[in-house]
């Protein structure tokens, strides 16, 4: 079984350096060739899929179309889900990153931005940034629309759609190609690799970079290997690039 996980290119406001959460930016330039240049690895490699699962925000939707069109793939299925949507950053939605910093502090920041379980404070339910007022959620429960995430929430809204929609893909023989966000990806990446609430907010998963799974075929939970495809440096430098980006 084989499941390749891309992050999408760098989006409009990722360039800015705000927050951005389930704001529904495009791809800046930079973004749309980082998503081309995830497409001619995976090409480069071989790879062929069934199957593409993304969120509902375009920033995601668009790097699987550039990436798939590199790859003269754009026609298999897409099946598209908020449950791979990007954390909710609550108020942060729209703030400078680097002036966060320097109006609460490295200690608060870090834990707003990279704790599991530390959740930034909730968005009012009048403001544009709650998903309550957003259109595409209008059919959706209310008590499930989040006001603010933490990693933690992430994981546990994305392992439903994981075990009901992608393993059924993985076990029914399809290839499958999800493209999704920084932290939807590192809630299945800890899931997958088993990486403990401690060591979690440790890793970066960077721009347009195809991360490559083999799963063994009697249990799509459990990798047998994996890489990130490209260059390590240049793979190196781009989740350092991430990291970065709160100062």
């Amino acid at each position: 079984m084989r499941l390749v996980l891309l992050r999408h290119g760098e989006s409009e406001w990722n360039k800015a350096n705000l927050f951005t959460g389930w704001y529904d930016c495009d791809l800046s330039p930079t973004g749309e060739e980082e998503a081309r240049a995830g497409g001619r690895l995976m090409a480069a490699e071989g790879l062929t899929f069934d199957v593409v699962h993304t969120s509902v925000l375009v920033r995601a939707i668009r790097t699987a179309d550039l990436a798939l069109a590199e790859m003269d793939q754009t026609w298999i299925p897409v099946r598209r889900h908020w449950r791979l949507n990007e954390r909710h950053y609550g108020r942060l939605q729209g703030l400078d990153k680097k002036k966060t910093r320097e109006k609460y502090g490295d200690e608060q920041l870090t834990a707003w931005r990279r704790s599991y379980d530390v959740p930034p404070p909730k968005v009012a339910a009048k403001s544009p940034h709650h998903p309550a007022n957003d259109p595409r959620y209008a059919a959706l429960p209310p008590d499930v629309l989040p006001a603010s995430e933490c990693l933690k929430d992430v994981f546990d809204r994305m392992l439903p759609y994981w075990h009901d929609a992608i393993v059924d893909d993985l076990r029914a023989g399809r290839r499958v190609l999800v493209a999704a966000h920084g932290n939807s990806l590192r809630a299945l990446v800890k899931h997958l690799l088993n990486i403990s609430d401690a060591k979690i907010p440790k890793l970066e998963i960077p721009t347009g970079v195809p991360w490559m799974f083999e799963l063994d075929e009697s249990d799509p939970c459990r990798p047998i290997s994996h890489r990130q495809l490209g260059d390590p440096d240049d793979v190196k430098a781009r989740a350092d690039a991430v990291a970065r980006q709160a100062g």
